[in-house]
Parts: structure tokens; C-alpha cells; sequence
């Protein structure tokens, strides 16, 4: 497909990069030697600069190397977003072992695939965590656990004061061979003093995809993989200064988006990274006044917390100079609801654990399209294909077809799963799974997923189009429709919703309002009220475990 999009990018934003072949740890260390006193982590009042940040993050990996891991060996890590996150993924990657980020959430049976499927020796977990990782490491390939506590890294009096106001939290490492602490790691030996010289093509960091239903698959990401994603986006927001961003690190790191939206990004150039444990909108409000944040990366359900938070009106977001929305299909009412309350236009972009994660984005300056991921960003390929025909190229405006992408972000590939990935990667093209339409001005616009099409009698309804409407309803929080097996139609259209705070519907008013809205066959012919939907560590709504859970009530 001919650039088309090119003519679309904002004032500033290069057609190509002339990417710096620059690893993590040597993007720290870099940041480090230019911003040494500069602010690089926030933690619950904490301070950590960029010369401490190096400091800690260089002890850790000589005591990785003390404890027995060479380069190439995985570290596993078993938390949410603390000081120790960040040390313990550059700490990995300094000495030249991978690092492999697990979500705290999991059940023992998912976490025992991960750590088997990616060889992890070594664990860093989160204290109330580790009565259940020595269960679990008797069956797993993990050797010793590296214990991490809040209270590490909480100002005074707050460390004192936390473990009597915490008393449900575990906060005592349980005495077992192999079980080390985190802080008796760093402030013990010297320093390693300069990062392992990784190539570009080593693998970096291995995150598992999915793994809520079904069974998760590790992508592998290279060095240059996640460092020319930094560079690509950060040639997507020319305003943003180097030295002097402060970045919200809501999104837990374990996921692609987190990682390189505000963990990597706020490394690379010097920004000050907020760090919130627990995303919630109070506690992101409350940031964003104290801290005087300046970008947030984020997922459609936190900026609809956010704007059905009562006291929102109370915080001062005016240094925000931009919100990025992606990992989920952002509502049209969403947008909406958003730029009233604060007069921020939300701009939704797109991207894949596979892709590490940014391939697509709307343009910061430039023309605003609503409903759109935008447009490709730099060094990046896009085509559409025939969903049933890879072969097929779309060539028209406005015409669905499943988006493949070619560029330097990439994976290396699925770790353990060679026919896997070459069932993803043909030609170098990733096939993405999302069935997408591009306009005369390059702008895509996503569809919806490929696997959650429905086949209603005989016709082709994508679920995104039936959310986009329920979430209009100004009595509905959140929706999602799917479709559900039936013997005369194939599938019949099933919504879940959830109301605001407040407020009562009925079936009958909901279909009403739909049969206003939507085709006679769009319409869904079953609303089930529920008070919350499943939804993903990032807070993606699980249109597949409402599936499974459908299944189950059948059964």
C-alpha cells in the first residue's frame, strides 16, 4: 500500500528516523550522564533520581551475576509497578539476561506455564506473593525468589507507620533456602559498573500475551525492537522536551504498553515517571494535580473512570499536555464525556504486545479524527488483506480488511512456538488479527478483532459498532456485546451492560433504544445488567471470557 498517510503528519514528524543503535540499559546510562539529579521515579512520595536509579539498578545486577545468572538466563518478575520493577527489569537487562515480566494477578497455573515456557531461573515477586511462588517453585524450573516490599521504598513516617495500617498484607519474607530480600541485595558489593554490550537482535524482554483464556504465549522482544519503538514514538510528539516531561506510570509494566509508554519512554529521555501501584481515579487524579503531569498513557476504562469520578472538577490537570489511548477500542462517548469534563481531547492509538506495542497513533497537532488509530508512525508498513485471502491486497478506501504490519518493532518471534509465529509472520508482515478500513487521508480506523466477528443469519456484525452505540446511552457506563451459539442463526447477539452510578434501565428500554440506532439484524437479542465486566490487568474488557462464561452457563 502506497504511504498515503504521510501527507497527514503533523508539523515536525520526520517520514523516517535515524534510529541510534542504543540498548536499554545503554539508554539509562545515557539519560543518567545528561540528567543525573533529574527526577526519574516517583514512588508514594519517594524521589528517586536518575544517578540513584543507575546506581541501584547497576548493584542489583552484580548481585544477579553473584547469585549464579549469566547473560542470557531469564529473570522472571512478579510485580506491580514499585522502584523495584524498574531496577529489577534494567538490573536483568544491565548484566545481559532477559527479563520476563509476569502479571501479579495470575493464577499458580498460568504462572507455572510462564516460568517453565520461558526457562526463568530467578524470581523477583511481591511480598504477599511468595508463600505461593515456594509452592509453585517445586514444579518450575525457579530457583530463588528475590522478595520486594512497599515499605522499601515509602517516605518516613510512612514506613513506620505502614505495617500497622497494612496489617492484611503479608510483610515477612517466609525464612526458606533460596528466598533473598530485595534491599539486602542492593546495599550489599560493588556495583557493576558498565551494562553487558548486548546486541540489537538479542532478545530483551519475553511478555506473555493473553493467558486468561487459553494459553498464554511469550513474545520475544529485542533490544532494538522496544529502543527503535522509543525512538518512533517519541519522533511522534516533537513538542515534548527531553529532560522535562512527567510521565504517569499507570499502566503496570508487565504489559508492552506500560513498558514502553511510561517505564522505557520516561527513560530514554529523562522524564520523571509517576509511579501508581494500583490504577484507580482518585489515585490518578490526585497525581496528576501533586505531580504536575504532562502525559498520560492509558486504556479506555481508566479515562472512563476518571470522568465518572464525582470529584474530578476538584483537580488541577492543566499541566496535562496529552492522553494517549490504546490497548482497547476507545468509545466515540468516551472522547466525548472526556474533552467536556476537561477540555483534553483523547487520542487513541494502537499497537500489539507483538509489535512492542506503537504502530499507529493520531497525530499531535495535527488533524483530529475521532474514532480513528490514526495514522502509522514512522518506518512502519501497513497493508490490508482479504480476511479469508492473505494474498489479496485492499486497495479501497473505506473497505474492512485484516492489517498487517511490517517495521523494525516487530517481534523477533513466539517463544517455543515456531509454526506459531510463522502462522503471524509471512514476509516479514505481521498479521495482526484486526480488521481495519483506511480513508483518502491515511487515517485507520479498527473494525474490530477478527476472532470476535459474528455470523448472525448469514450476516457479518462487528460487536465494536453495537458497543459504540450502548456506551451512547447516557444511562450506560460500560458495554460489550458478543455473539452467542444458536441453533437457528448461527449466533444471536448477547450485550452485557453495566449502568452509572444511580441509575436503572430495563431490557425492553435498552432494545428500544437500540432498535433506534441499529439494523433490525444488529440489534442484540438478549441484554444481561451486570454490575462489572472481566477485563485484563490494562483494564481491556474480555469480550473472550464473556464467551467462555457463556459457554459455561450452556453446559
Amino acid at each position: 500500500m502506497e504511504k498515503i498517510w504521510l501527507k497527514s503528519y503533523a508539523p515536525g514528524v520526520p517520514e523516517t528516523v535515524d534510529f541510534v543503535d542504543m540498548t536499554l540499559p545503554e539508554a539509562l546510562a545515557k539519560t543518567t550522564a545528561t540528567y543525573p539529579e533529574n527526577p526519574a521515579l516517583v514512588f508514594q512520595g519517594t524521589t528517586v533520581t536518575y544517578a540513584q536509579l543507575t546506581d541501584l539498578v547497576s548493584r542489583f545486577a552484580a548481585s544477579l551475576k553473584n547469585l549464579g545468572v549469566k547473560p542470557g538466563d531469564r529473570v522472571a518478575l512478579l510485580l506491580p509497578n514499585l522502584v523495584q520493577t524498574v531496577v529489577g527489569t534494567y538490573g536483568a537487562l544491565w548484566m545481559g539476561a532477559i527479563a520476563v515480566p509476569n502479571n501479579p494477578l495470575y493464577t499458580d497455573r498460568e504462572l507455572e506455564h510462564q516460568f517453565n515456557d520461558s526457562g526463568a531461573r530467578i524470581l523477583l515477586c511481591f511480598d504477599t506473593l511468595v508463600p505461593r511462588m515456594l509452592q509453585i517453585r517445586k514444579r518450575t524450573g525457579i530457583e530463588k525468589i528475590v522478595s520486594c516490599h512497599i515499605r522499601d521504598y515509602l517516605p518516613f513516617p510512612l514506613k513506620q507507620l505502614f505495617p500497622f495500617v497494612k496489617r492484611d498484607l503479608h510483610l515477612k519474607t517466609p525464612s526458606a533456602p533460596n528466598v533473598y530480600e530485595f534491599m539486602d541485595l542492593v546495599k550489599g558489593g560493588e556495583p557493576l559498573g558498565k551494562p553487558h554490550k548486548a546486541d540489537m537482535d538479542d532478545t530483551a524482554v519475553i511478555i506473555y500475551t493473553g493467558g486468561t483464556t487459553g494459553t498464554s504465549k511469550g513474545v520475544e522482544l529485542t533490544h532494538r525492537n522496544l529502543s527503535y519503538n522509543c525512538q518512533q514514538a517519541r519522533a511522534w510528539i516533537p513538542n515534548f522536551l527531553d529532560g522535562k516531561e512527567v510521565n504517569l506510570g499507570c499502566l503496570p509494566f508487565f504489559h508492552s504498553y506500560g513498558m514502553t509508554g511510561a517505564m522505557n519512554m520516561s527513560i530514554f529521555y529523562g522524564w520523571c515517571d509517576v509511579l501508581i501501584a494500583k490504577p484507580e481515579a482518585k489515585a490518578i487524579l490526585e497525581s496528576v494535580d501533586k505531580y504536575k503531569v504532562s502525559f498520560i498513557p492509558g486504556v479506555p476504562t481508566l479515562f472512563n473512570a476518571m470522568i465518572n469520578d464525582p470529584d474530578i472538577k476538584k483537580y488541577d490537570l492543566s499541566s496535562i499536555k496529552a492522553c494517549l489511548s490504546g490497548a482497547a477500542p476507545l468509545a466515540m462517548e468516551t472522547i466525548r464525556g472526556f474533552k467536556d469534563l476537561t477540555g483534553i481531547l483523547l487520542m487513541e492509538a494502537y499497537g500489539l504486545t507483538e509489535t512492542s506495542p506503537c504502530t499507529h497513533g493520531i497525530p499531535f497537532g495535527g488533524k483530529e479524527k475521532p474514532g480513528c488509530i490514526g495514522l502509522p508512525v514512522p518506518n512502519t508498513e501497513v497493508k490490508l488483506v482479504d480476511v479469508d485471502d492473505y494474498t489479496r491486497e485492499i486497495t479501497e478506501f473505506n473497505v474492512p480488511g485484516e492489517m498487517c504490519i511490517k517495521g523494525p518493532q516487530v517481534m523477533k518471534g513466539y517463544v517455543n512456538r515456531p509454526e506459531e509465529t510463522a502462522a503471524v509472520i509471512k514476509d516479514g508482515w505481521l498479521l495482526t488479527g484486526d480488521i481495519a478500513t483506511v480513508d483518502e487521508e491515511g487515517y485507520f480506523r479498527i473494525v474490530d478483532r477478527k476472532k470476535d466477528m459474528i455470523i448472525t443469519g448469514g450476516f457479518n456484525v462487528y460487536p465494536r459498532e453495537i458497543d459504540e452505540v450502548l456506551y451512547a446511552h447516557p444511562k450506560i457506563k460500560e458495554a460489550c456485546a458478543i455473539g452467542i451459539p444458536d441453533s437457528h442463526s448461527g449466533e444471536r447477539i448477547k450485550a452485557y451492560v453495566v449502568l452509572k452510578d444511580g441509575e436503572t434501565s430495563n431490557v425492553i428500554e435498552i432494545l428500544d433504544y437500540c432498535r433506534e440506532k441499529l439494523t433490525r439484524y444488529k440489534v442484540p437479542k438478549e441484554v444481561e445488567f451486570v454490575s462489572d465486566l472481566p477485563k485484563s490487568a490494562v483494564g481491556k474488557i474480555l469480550r473472550k471470557e464473556l464467551r467462555r462464561m457463556e459457554l459455561i452457563k450452556k453446559k
